[in-house]
């Protein structure tokens, strides 16, 4: 019964935090919202509790293997990175989604801490992941971007100063 409430507490958190990440997703209408998000935290906690508890449960029984759960872990990652690729487009010369799919990298990290048991770890990555998307974009839009439009308006005004040309 212990065993069955310490599972559902990982699972609940990996469905918690990737509420979290995918909510902030959503809410800026990028191409990976909330459910692809919980979905991807939630199955990296359940591969991840597989590999921790389900192969030692078959080798009680009497199968032979190996318990190595680093094993699991390294094939989410690289699933993951197949994923992620996916949402990665590119129109000209201008790449759209790779921070959706670093955000969804970030997912499936906080899905396996939740998986290990490590709820501190997750919720800490969770908050830190929130701040750097909100503060992060607040940041480019106010200061980043308006110092980009500011060079390309001397710019332009300063090319329309110097045109000598006269019809």
């Amino acid at each position: 019964m212990e065993f069955d409430l310490n599972i559902t507490l990982r699972v609940v958190s990996a469905i918690v935090f990737g509420f979290m990440l995918g909510l902030e997703r959503e809410v800026t209408g990028k191409i990976a919202g909330l459910r692809t998000h919980i979905l991807v935290c939630v199955g990296s906690c359940v591969f991840t509790v597989l590999s921790i508890y389900g192969f030692r449960f078959a080798l009680q029984d009497g199968l032979n293997g190996i318990n190595d759960p680093a094993r699991i872990a390294a094939q989410v990652i690289t699933g993951i990175g197949f994923i992620g690729a996916g949402t990665v487009m590119r129109h000209g010369t201008t790449v759209f989604g790779i921070t959706t799919a670093a955000t969804l990298w970030v997912s499936a990290a906080v899905g396996m801490a939740c998986g290990c048991g490590m709820y501190y770890l997750g919720g800490l990555v969770t908050v830190l992941t929130l701040m750097v998307l909100i503060l992060i974009r607040y940041f480019e839009r106010s200061y980043i971007i308006k110092r980009i439009s500011e060079k390309r308006r001397k710019k332009i005004c300063e090319c329309q100063k110097n045109d000598t040309h006269t019809l």
